[in-house]
């Protein structure tokens, strides 16, 4: 297939999305070219667009937006052997270097040199055609829609986080935020065991949707006091969570996780604070609760595509709305649109 022709979504400053040609990529001899189908947008998109940053990574020249993506091969390079023209790839968008201590102890998310989709100063995928590494694009089978291997990329960090918090069989399951990452995290931590999973949000739309996808429980805590959202939260689960997994990025959602996570347990940090975040650490210390950081994900696909593919978890619950390519800007707005009620949004960058 001759492709001539590429375009892409380019977030040149803040508030400022447009699309402009670029050129089609050359292939180095591992890497393939993708034809891109579904790109979803995540809150980091958004926090690069509206605010020109995400935690320590800030815009600083022209960037091509997106990183949840799926695609169609339509060129390997010489030496690729597991993938041939017309596979449908989801994307793992990080490609380490694999040769520093870190990829070699298998912790490759923790690459220092990393090149991660939209993550400045890499590029992302909303375009046209986009290439990748052959061993970081995972082919999907018949039956699983390039939408849900778009997902395969937040369902990777909710897997990720569930194994670092070690959500088994019967633990009970605290999320801070409703969000589409919340909602995978209760998805996945069904799958790993958890008897019960309680999510907590300020938004009444967004906490009936997680009912309807499998919340055990759930509480709206806008406007109280964190102790008193800590006992109810011990009242409905028979007990305290033994796991936490704050993906809020509020201070109040950190200081409840922790009040209300069993003595011995463990809250997984998800969510990115700005600034300097507020913890009752003594809290924490008295009560034993281990706090985890966790950074992308690491070696999570392969789990994320068995889940997909078997049925396990269903992603498309979670996607409500639909753009092409050339209406990528109106998808950013409906993203951030309260009145649109939004939870995922996909792009379809072959339409």
């Amino acid at each position: 297939m001759a492709v001539e022709h590429n375009e892409a979504v380019v977030l040149r400053a803040i508030k400022d999305l447009v699309i402009e040609p670029i050129p089609v990529p050359d292939l180095k001899d591992n890497e393939v070219l993708l034809q891109m189908g579904s790109v979803g947008i995540c809150g980091s998109d958004i926090m690069y667009w509206q605010r020109g940053g995400n935690s320590r990574f800030r815009l600083e020249a022209p960037m091509i937006i997106g990183h949840e993506g799926s695609g169609t091969v339509v060129k390997v390079g010489s030496k690729v052997k597991t993938l041939k023209i017309g596979d449908r790839v989801a994307i793992e968008p990080g490609t380490p270097c694999r040769r520093c201590h870190q990829c070699k102890q298998g912790a490759y998310n923790l690459c220092p040199d990393i090149t991660f989709c939209a993550t400045p100063p890499d590029h992302g995928n909303i375009c046209r055609y986009y290439k990748h590494a052959e061993d970081f694009c995972f082919k999907l089978p018949d039956h699983v829609t390039l939408d849900e291997g778009a997902l395969m990329e937040p369902l990777s960090v909710a897997i990720y986080a569930c194994r670092r918090g070690e959500v088994t069989l019967g633990s009970k399951l605290l999320i801070c935020g409703a969000g589409p990452v919340g909602m995978l995290y209760m998805m996945a931590g069904k799958v790993a065991g958890a008897s019960q999973v309680l999510i907590t949000d300020i938004d009444d739309n967004r906490l009936e949707m997680a009912k309807s996808c499998g919340a055990n429980h759930t509480i709206n805590v806008n406007g109280r006091d964190k102790l008193e959202v800590a006992s109810e939260i011990e009242a409905l689960m028979g007990g305290q969570p033994e796991v936490t997994i704050e993906c809020s990025s509020v201070d109040y959602s950190y200081d409840l996780a922790i009040n209300a996570t069993r003595q011995g347990g463990c809250l997984v940090a998800v969510g990115r604070p700005s600034g300097r975040t507020l913890l009752p650490l003594d809290v924490a210390l008295r009560k034993q609760v281990d706090i985890k950081g966790i950074f992308r994900y690491v070696n999570c696909y392969p789990a994320a595509l068995e889940m997909l593919s078997t049925g396990k978890i269903n992603v498309k619950s979670l996607i409500t709305h639909h753009f092409t390519f050339n209406e990528t800007l109106r998808a950013f707005e409906t993203a951030i649109s309260r009145d649109a009620k939004a939870v995922k949004v996909i792009i379809h960058c072959d339409q």
